[in-house]
């Protein structure tokens, strides 16, 4: 496992496993831990001066959480995920993202739109801007906006469940990605939202979902084993 950075940070608070937890998801996000590396708890809690209680702790939740899993005679290793899980993470994706946006446009006020397509304006903006390197976390936010105003509070309960593992894979597909296609392909949330039409948005969000689904098949090199049909 990568060297743990912050040992101060840790020994200062009191939910440390908590801390732990959002620690190891940022060293997976950052690239410093990849798919099927191992956790060595004795380490981690000798890296950062701690018992290994709270490592524990932490290493249960991420287990729970589907991000981490315990390999017999290796221990914990960060979850590989093989085509069946990728689809069943976008599959559920394109299901509650196409749901919360048919909520969105019935709930969202207009202010709620013109504020998004202000933020998607800016992100174009930035598309021209060579500082800066990527605006992946513009497309997010446009996920989350949408998602935030379904104002369906179980529905994003589901959504944050697994929005972790989604990230995980975005950042495979985020190598592959420039400026330019997440400006071009989030344009039509943006304005699949501001019809105000609900059936139109649900397909458009789920043929969004599906597209990143195919290309992150095509870049693991492997066949689309389910037919577009039964996204829709």
């Amino acid at each position: 496992m990568s060297v743990m950075r912050n040992k101060q940070f840790f020994m200062d608070k009191q939910s440390i496993s908590q801390d732990l937890v959002d620690h190891i998801k940022q060293l997976i996000l950052d690239g410093e831990l990849n798919m099927g590396d191992r956790i060595v708890e004795t380490r981690v809690a000798k890296d950062l001066g701690i018992s290994q209680t709270p490592v524990r702790e932490a290493i249960r939740q991420l287990c729970g959480e589907g991000i981490l899993i315990v390999v017999p005679n290796k221990g914990p290793m960060v979850r590989t995920f093989d085509q069946k899980d990728v689809y069943e993470i976008y599959s559920l994706r394109a299901v509650t993202e196409g749901m919360a946006i048919r909520l969105a446009t019935l709930n969202a006020s207009e202010e709620d739109i013109d504020s998004l397509k202000q933020f998607y304006e800016e992100m174009k903006r930035k598309e021209e801007d060579p500082a800066v390197d990527s605006l992946l976390s513009d497309s997010l936010h446009i996920h989350q906006t949408i998602m935030r105003l379904s104002n369906h509070s179980r529905l994003i309960q589901t959504y944050d469940s697994i929005s972790f593992q989604i990230s995980m894979v975005n950042r495979i597909l985020g190598r592959e990605s420039t400026k330019r296609k997440e400006v071009e392909q989030h344009q039509e949330l943006v304005e699949a939202l501001a019809s105000r039409n609900p059936e139109h948005a649900e397909k458009t969000m789920r043929r969004h979902i599906y597209r990143s689904y195919g290309e992150y098949v095509q870049l693991q090199e492997g066949v689309i084993e389910h037919d577009e049909q039964a996204w829709f």
